[in-house]
């Protein structure tokens, strides 16, 4: 079912469009308001899928009814309605935001074909909302604990904007899973998400492996190459490992972050960017810092948000959940059937000081799964899953 406003002072115009729209389809629901006033509570206190509004109203008028609706629920199209000497404005209230306009008296044609057309529109917006709420399996984030359920609260608000983030934590605990969920949640989730790791990088070639070179830059710079930085353009660029990049190639990354441009090795050209930085890392870059190894600029750049992953061992409740998550994903990718844990084997599995977090915890459970009976016991989780 589809709910239809209607926002108009004029009770003949009214009943006119409620006949039209009842009549055109049994999915529409039509509710009215004799004013603009009235119209805005209704929009406060009820979801609508579309809105026609007048613009020439007592109290308030068409134009102040359009912005308002903006601020409370912008995904609600509207169609304002135009008397002949308001097509000055009703074309402006297009630049506001207006889906379109229909003129008095309302063509049966045109006024159908603009309510189906904004209807599908707001359609396709809800759609969106609710993929960009949903996040790939590849990159789910599994866990109840309050730890976790913090950073969940962290990346839904901080998610949409452009906020830098700086993610840090323990090896294995799922910093990049993190930073996953950060682009897939933003606007930027249809470009690209460009990952480099700094600490497989050679200190030599990371400035050309963020920033692209010239060919003749270097010996081996047999041609142009473009860099990360210049492939995630319009993305996200996610800097693994950032503690371990070097010196001279901090200050090009804070340049970037500071003036939205970068150089390309060999080249005194300025190429602008539009990125958004997410870094991480697994050293306490505040004593980075203290020993000259980081930059404190950088740092204070890349910081604007700082989420910290918390180890496997200080968040056991989730391991039920994880040893749940990761029998699923291992049957699914083996093609084989999903196999069981016994209560004992649980609890087992969540006193095991988890070193190696999350990453250990998934080769343990695949070799469980592989090694293990039909139902995984305690005794196949002494044998098989002790270092």
């Amino acid at each position: 079912m589809s709910r239809i406003l209607i926002i108009e002072d004029e009770a003949a115009i009214r009943r006119v469009l409620v006949k039209i729209l009842s009549e055109e389809s049994d999915t529409y629901t039509v509710e009215e308001a004799e004013d603009g006033l009235a119209g805005i509570e209704k929009v406060k206190n009820d979801d609508y899928d579309l809105i026609l509004c007048d613009i020439k109203m007592p109290k308030m008028d068409g134009v102040e009814v359009l912005e308002a609706v903006k601020k409370i629920k912008p995904e609600i199209p509207m169609v304002m309605i135009s008397g002949h000497g308001d097509l000055d404005t009703a074309v402006n209230t297009m630049r506001l935001g207006a889906f379109d306009y229909i003129s008095k008296p309302p063509d049966l044609n045109r006024l159908l074909n603009t309510v189906r057309n904004a209807l599908d529109r707001k359609e396709l917006v809800v759609e969106n909302k609710i993929l960009k709420k949903k996040v790939s399996k590849k990159y789910e984030m599994v866990g109840e604990s309050a730890a976790i359920s913090q950073i969940k609260e962290i990346i839904e608000k901080v998610a949409p904007t452009d906020a830098r983030v700086l993610i840090t934590g323990p090896n294995g605990t799922g910093k990049e899973i993190v930073a996953h969920w950060l682009h897939e949640k933003s606007d930027r989730a249809k470009a690209n998400m460009i990952e480099v790791n700094c600490a497989a990088i050679p200190s030599e070639l990371i400035e050309s492996e963020l920033f692209g070179h010239v060919k003749g830059a270097f010996t081996s710079a047999n041609k142009d190459r473009a860099g990360k930085f210049e492939a995630a353009n319009g993305g996200t660029i996610f800097l693994d490992e950032i503690g371990d990049m070097s010196l001279s190639a901090q200050a090009k990354v804070l340049r970037a972050l500071q003036e939205n441009k970068i150089q390309r090795v060999g080249s005194d050209k300025d190429i602008k960017v539009n990125v958004r930085v997410i870094a991480a890392t697994n050293k306490d870059l505040k004593k980075e810092i203290a020993d000259g190894k980081f930059r404190e600029d950088l740092y204070h750049r890349l910081a604007v948000i700082l989420i910290k992953v918390p180890a496997l061992n200080d968040r056991r409740d989730d391991i039920p959940l994880l040893i749940n998550h990761f029998t699923d994903k291992i049957a699914s990718e083996q093609g084989t059937a999903k196999k069981t844990f016994s209560d004992k084997a649980i609890k087992l599995l969540q006193d095991y000081d988890w070193t190696g977090n999350i990453r250990e915890l998934r080769n343990v459970i695949e070799r469980l799964i592989i090694l293990g009976g039909s139902q995984v016991s305690e005794e196949d989780v002494k044998l098989f899953a002790a270092k």
